[in-house]
């Protein structure tokens, strides 16, 4: 008989595999596309586990539709540091054909209204509540949401439709424009050259 430990173990791993399954499945196909069937599959367990763990399929796409926690470092680091992470969240985040974008699973499940509204309330905690009460001076929430505009924009461009320009755009380039777009949002004091520095590293555009 397995231990409990072993068991308690082997259920976090096997839910696990399921959460980055359907993450998977539901960004490449929408909701009405990924079937429990292939989401267990690609697990490499029984469909019967997607139950057990999630209750149902819709529970399932709820969990992993409106997920942006990977968001929440910007809550916590220096304003001034904000530019490099989001710098970082475009260029060297996973390729759609590996990791789809988190906003994907929505857009294709269009007709699934109750994930937009709850990617919706998501954004607004995150970025309209949280991150604008981080802002000092006026319009703080309009920079704010401006800024969440940029983070997935950018990102879904690069990483999911791969636009030809910033396809092609070498990291340099990226960082510069990025870095020059944003810094304003958040109202930080520019060093000396125009530029902040990005967590240690040099400046956005240099080697």
């Amino acid at each position: 008989m397995q231990p409990p430990r072993a068991r308690e173990s082997s259920a976090a791993g096997t839910r696990s595999a399921l959460l980055e399954a359907a993450a998977v499945r539901f960004g490449r196909y929408g909701y009405d596309g990924a079937s429990v069937r292939d989401i267990a599959r690609d697990a490499g367990v029984d469909a019967a586990l997607v139950y057990r763990y999630f209750g149902s399929k819709d529970a399932l796409f709820r969990l992993v539709s409106t997920n942006i926690a990977l968001f929440d470092p910007l809550l916590e680091i220096p304003l001034e540091d904000v530019p490099a992470w989001i710098c970082n969240f475009v260029t060297h985040s996973p390729k759609d054909d590996d990791v789809p974008h988190p906003v994907l699973s929505v857009l294709r499940s269009s007709s699934r209204g109750e994930a937009v509204d709850r990617f919706r309330d998501e954004v607004t905690e995150v970025f309209t509540e949280r991150f604008a009460a981080r802002l000092k001076g006026p319009d703080a929430q309009v920079r704010a949401e401006l800024l969440a505009a940029w983070l997935l924009g950018t990102s879904l461009l690069c990483k999911a439709f791969r636009t030809p320009a910033l396809d092609a755009a070498s990291e340099d380039t990226l960082r510069e424009h990025l870095h020059a777009g944003i810094t304003p949002l958040l109202g930080v004091t520019p060093s000396a050259d125009g530029r902040e520095n990005c967590c240690g590293t040099p400046p956005c555009g240099t080697g």
